[in-house]
């Protein structure tokens, strides 16, 4: 039994970990911790877990100190996982962290979009945890930075073409489009319902920090500089990200053609779902759960592909991934306490 703890337990990627870690037949969550809800019952502050957590109380976030267990999710803001990922990686724990604290190789890349890094020396050996590209690192990785959630849509969406070389590199738009709960748990007025209700608009357009994030690992795919157009916006939903990329192909191919590279890209994937020629994705056939599904479209006459993919912003774009990396890094079956269905409805 693998024994888990979550450093910031109480905020959505800390709710949606508990969740599907009730469903884990091999990992147990011992401890979680929460400035705001240090003392209560993690089935109080969480009503649908009653009868999981029962005994299961929220601790002082500055009990991480202690901690030494298989594995910990960090589930802290950005910023403030930096200062604790050390003192854990010390504690000979591993480390699954969900900020964007570690995703990024470069430090000065990092200063840029987020600003100083307290725990720089710990980039060179964090791994990028998107499973369908970097799966054998992720096994022996002692730190895995989770990726965000519009990287992993858009990545998984442009990948194949990259890779096959088909996809001029000056022309990659990535427009996405992210329910509330992107925004995390906290009071905002930009996300409150009155706001968000009924309404439909772009957000940081050229600024957003997740821009490098998906050039870095898309350069690492096609093995040459990716720069990107990349808008996202915010829409009345709860959860899910639907994401459509446009890449001009650099050679003429059938659209047969670049259908089956997605096919077989993503054949021996679990969680990868290429839909049928003409099938396009939506939200609500991946809600609550770790699929990304992809559709295809190839306008052959304009030299032109458009990849739409979506997932679950929560799940495969926050914390289902990050059991998935658990399971892999531990070399467990992949799917575990991930096996379920959408929710669709």
């Amino acid at each position: 039994m693998l024994n888990v703890a979550i450093v910031g337990g109480s905020g959505y990627t800390g709710f949606e970990l508990l969740r599907i870690l009730t469903q884990h037949p091999t990992a147990k969550v011992v401890e979680a911790t929460s400035r705001q809800y240090k003392g209560k019952p993690v089935s109080e502050v969480f009503p649908s877990l009653k009868g999981y957590y029962d005994d299961l109380i929220f601790s002082e976030p500055e009990d991480f100190k202690r901690l030494s267990v298989d594995v910990v999710f960090s589930a802290l803001p950005h910023g403030a996982s930096q200062e604790v990922v050390p003192a854990l990686l010390e504690a000979d724990n591993r480390v699954i962290d969900l900020s964007a604290d570690f995703r990024l190789h470069s430090l000065e890349t990092y200063k840029t979009w987020y600003g100083e890094h307290k725990a720089d020396f710990l980039l060179p050996e964090a791994v990028y945890g998107l499973p369908e590209l970097h799966r054998a690192a992720i096994k022996d990785a002692h730190l895995v930075a989770n990726p965000g959630c519009y990287p992993t849509s858009a990545i998984l969406a442009l990948s194949p073409l990259l890779r096959a070389g088909l996809a001029d590199k000056e022309s990659i738009i990535v427009d996405s489009k992210s329910g509330v709960s992107g925004a995390g748990r906290g009071a905002n007025i930009d996300t409150s319902y009155v706001e968000v209700s009924s309404g439909f608009k772009a957000y940081k357009i050229g600024s957003h920090r997740h821009t490098p994030e998906i050039e870095q690992e898309l350069t690492g795919v096609a093995g040459s500089d990716i720069n990107i157009t990349f808008t996202p916006h915010l829409i009345p939903v709860s959860r899910g990200i639907l994401t459509t990329t446009y890449a001009k192909l650099t050679k003429s191919v059938s659209a047969k053609e670049v259908y089956e590279l997605y096919r077989e890209t993503y054949r021996s994937e679990p969680f990868v779902r290429v839909l049928p020629e003409g099938t396009f994705p939506n939200i609500s056939n991946v809600r609550g759960s770790n699929y990304c599904d992809i559709g295809i479209f190839t306008d052959e006459k304009r030299k032109q592909v458009i990849a739409v993919s979506a997932i679950d912003n929560l799940v495969k774009g926050a914390s289902g991934q990050a059991v998935q990396n658990m399971n892999i890094m531990f070399w467990l079956k992949e799917d575990m306490a991930l096996s379920a269905p959408p929710l669709a409805i």
